[in-house]
């Protein structure tokens, strides 16, 4: 049976905390499974949440701050050790090319990982397979940063009723699903029926992240209509001032893009040490945005909302 779920590995923003690991996200995406920003001891934070560096096909860095991408050589050697056989594709800024470079190769170790290079050059796809397209836009930060958006291709759902209305089974019912339309016999009825006569399209799911940022037309443009929407909310609105000052967001703009994005999934997550507990983050959001609210925690795990009709 296909999983969609995040694995929260860390929460906390620039440094951990007795309670908050460094950042890292693992999406579990049917057989995919997509890291985001591994920071510092994203390793252990795996172990603790019962995943494996084996299920990881995507490596997914936003930008090169140390909370969000410290993590990477325990993760590759972590692979190496398992060895894993299928190949990993990492994206990144590609500005960036040399910090990837040195975490890639930051100690000695038996190096018998495929990680395959994906340095991002430009908004557009960066990834695209059956789990549908992996995109990416360049966000506002105080150094150059990307958040990413998976969407997955609509489908159709053949309705029975429809199809015993016109009297197609059996392999045809495959044929008008994969080319969308079949010609029938000349018995009488009509030579063709299409697609969207007898079934119903069913839209793919979306799911977005974003981390380090101004409010900028990027963080729309990924979150629109999103399923999950996790991005960051380092400070509560009594400091915009600061997160204006150092390229972050706080809590309600976070949830004023989610309102405004129609995202029926808000997961929030990157923190500031300042604040001792997330309650002002949740209350803060919940005034402007009434969808399903999170307030992530380390090693949660949050369920991908089920496709809509």
């Amino acid at each position: 049976m296909s999983m969609r779920e995040l694995v929260v590995l860390g929460t906390a923003s620039q440094v951990p905390t007795r309670l908050r690991n460094h950042n890292g996200y693992l999406l579990r995406w049917d057989d995919e499974g997509f890291l985001f920003d591994p920071g510092e001891g994203t390793q252990r934070q795996m172990l603790l949440a019962g995943v494996t560096a084996s299920s990881v096909t995507h490596l997914c860095l936003t930008h090169f701050h140390g909370d969000h991408c410290l993590g990477v050589p325990g993760v590759v050697q972590r692979m190496a050790t398992d060895h894993i056989s299928h190949p990993v594709h990492a994206h990144y800024p590609a500005s960036g090319q040399e910090f990837f470079t040195r975490l890639r190769n930051a100690s000695l170790f038996h190096d018998a990982v495929d990680i395959r290079q994906r340095p991002v050059q430009m908004d557009g796809p960066v990834a695209v397979g059956a789990f549908g397209t992996l995109e990416a836009r360049r966000l506002d930060h105080s150094v150059e940063s990307i958040g990413y958006r998976l969407t997955e291709r609509d489908s159709w759902r053949m309705r029975p009723d429809l199809l015993a209305q016109y009297g197609i089974h059996g392999p045809a019912v495959g044929v008008l699903q994969r080319e969308g339309m079949i010609r029938l016999g000349s018995d009488g009825g009509p030579a063709v029926v299409h697609r969207w006569q007898v079934g119903e399209r069913r839209a793919g799911q979306r799911f977005a992240f974003v981390m380090d940022t101004r409010l900028c037309d990027a963080v729309y443009a990924l979150a629109d209509g999103a399923d999950m929407l996790v991005i960051e909310s380092t400070f509560l609105n009594q400091h915009a001032d600061l997160a204006l000052r150092y390229g972050h967001l706080t809590a309600r703009q976070a949830a004023r893009v989610a309102a405004s994005c129609h995202v029926r999934k808000l997961v929030l997550t990157h923190f500031s040490q300042r604040y001792g507990d997330t309650r002002g983050h949740f209350e803060e959001a919940a005034e402007v945005y009434d969808g399903d609210l999170v307030v992530a925690d380390d090693l949660q795990r949050i369920s991908v909302p089920r496709r809509s009709a």
